[in-house]
């Protein structure tokens, strides 16, 4: 199994073979909002939720059908969905810029049952111009919901744009706001 590279070296390409990446394993999760879809990796780390199971075996074409595999994911959306989980114990893998990320961030700064407009999350990141950008890096998020771009409105507090469409983002907040803990406790929304 050994063979020699043009330099000389001997290099064993059993060990390069065996030290590929495992393909990530997927499944659906069956809400009352909608058949999310989710990856994850080797590790269990979630690389990937999408909003729609749709075409799902399409997005990731080396990624394992497995539903065992997404078993602690969708215990806690279901969970989320049934109002007895208000924030998510998840380790997160999503591929993205260093920018993204730092935005990625900023959203999972946002309080169930909160909003920030995309000028706050700039703000937040410490680069106050950046609000288009932080649109960009919310339409590119690959981790809908769990990473709560949902939770990002225009800065005149109306609904924007989002990957699930504006009525699945409506009904997350309505969600949100119905089953926050203070919400609950004084039976008032705000």
């Amino acid at each position: 199994m050994n063979s020699t590279t043009d330099s000389g070296t001997t290099t064993n390409s059993r060990a390069t073979r065996v030290g590929r990446a495992r393909a990530h394993r997927w499944g659906t999760i069956e809400t009352p909002f909608a058949t999310f879809a989710a990856w994850v990796d080797e590790r269990g780390h979630l690389v990937r939720f999408n909003l729609s199971a749709k075409g799902a075996a399409k997005v990731d074409t080396d990624a394992v059908h497995d539903e065992r595999a997404i078993a602690r994911v969708r215990k806690q959306v279901e969970e989320y969905c049934a109002g007895e989980r208000t924030e998510f114990d998840l380790e997160l893998a999503p591929a993205g810029t260093e920018f993204q990320r730092a935005v990625w961030n900023a959203l999972l700064e946002i309080p169930y049952g909160e909003t920030r407009s995309y000028g706050e999350i700039a703000r937040a990141i410490g680069q106050p111009q950046a609000a288009r950008g932080v649109g960009a890096a919310n339409h590119a998020n690959p981790i809908g919901l769990i990473v709560p771009c949902h939770r990002v409105i225009g800065a005149d507090g109306s609904l924007t744009g989002y990957g699930g469409g504006l009525p699945l983002k409506r009904a997350l907040l309505a969600h949100e706001a119905a089953h926050r803990p203070d919400t609950r406790r004084n039976g008032t929304l705000f």
